[in-house]
């Protein structure tokens, strides 16, 4: 048995072989850092191919994440055959074009816009919310003048197809929405810029046909979209208001932050919210992460749900893994 004088002189000693330069090597090796692939950019759905294009051309200027994903989703957003997004966007019930979006930088800066309209382009006037006020959300009229004051311009974005559709709906008026592939209702974008710095944007016209006033999960922070640089970023598609209750972004994140590569966090983020849906098999619920070192992967409830990547090895669809 030892006494205290010795036991002392054995402490000091082992804490005096941390410093020798063998551990010191050993305890740096451990601490190399990871590889990573950058920059990349993924995105919701098949619009997500061209828009992932704009993101791409900023990502290879050396601009920054939050700029690609900006200028990648107004892509559908101003595209008129995209019935789920901006400009074209199917209406509510009312026949009223309402969208959200919001975005979201590598300081966890955000902004969002919520039952928007009148304005083409509400991811860049969630942009403006961020940068140029202390509020994250601006809603209804008030996110439509502030849109204004920024010099955004006033435009109607009901089309003749998407009117067509909406005097269609109003023969029957039942409000049964298909979520999948007829109505995604969103997109949703993550990027990696060569800085190594993680963005988000998610920006929508809204389930078609909707009660007027609805808002759903894309303009909420942490439910449509979450992003923490020291972890990764996450986007939602399919029935919001099930990602809202979950705050299913942000859970996906935390997952991740637990050791989950982003597809295991995704799939147990699904598998949480279809476990708790005796009706599971009526909705689509799908997520897509990004990881801070550029792993990629995704999730849904039902076949359908695919998903855009491009990266320097170009720009491909891949179907997204499901429940069912």
């Amino acid at each position: 048995m030892i006494n205290k004088r010795q036991f002392l002189k054995l402490v000091a000693g082992l804490g005096m072989s941390s410093m020798l330069p063998g551990a010191q090597a050993k305890q740096s090796s451990q601490a190399e850092p990871r590889s990573v692939k950058k920059p990349i950019v993924v995105s919701t759905w098949e619009h997500g191919i061209p828009a992932n294009k704009a993101a791409w051309k900023i990502l290879t200027n050396k601009g920054t994440a939050l700029d690609a994903v900006e200028q990648g989703v107004r892509v559908p957003e101003a595209d008129p055959e995209v019935t789920t997004v901006g400009y074209g966007g199917f209406p509510d019930r009312e026949g009223k074009v309402t969208l959200d979006a919001c975005i979201m930088d590598h300081n966890q800066d955000c902004g969002s816009v919520a039952f928007l309209q009148n304005i083409k382009h509400p991811i860049s006037v969630a942009r403006q919310v961020m940068e140029q006020t202390p509020h994250v959300m601006l809603v209804g009229e008030g996110a439509e003048q502030f849109a204004l004051k920024q010099g955004f311009i006033q435009e109607n974005l009901l089309t003749p197809k998407a009117k067509s559709a909406w005097q269609q709906w109003l023969k029957k008026s039942k409000y049964a929405p298909v979520i999948n592939v007829e109505n995604h209702d969103t997109i949703g974008m993550l990027a990696l810029d060569d800085q190594g710095n993680l963005s988000g944007a998610c920006t929508t016209s809204g389930a078609a046909f909707k009660m007027s006033g609805r808002v759903g999960d894309s303009p909420l922070i942490g439910a449509g979209l979450y992003v923490d640089n020291e972890v990764g970023a996450a986007t939602a598609t399919g029935m919001g208001e099930l990602m809202i209750k979950t705050v299913g972004c942000h859970l996906v994140v935390e997952l991740m932050r637990q050791g989950r590569s982003p597809e295991q966090a995704c799939k147990e983020a699904v598998e949480r919210i279809a476990k708790k849906l005796g009706d599971y098999k009526q909705f689509q619920v799908g997520f897509l992460a990004l990881s801070n070192t550029g792993e990629y992967g995704s999730y849904c409830i039902q076949p359908g749900f695919n998903y855009a990547v491009t990266d320097a090895s170009g720009s491909r669809m891949i179907d997204a893994n499901s429940w069912l």
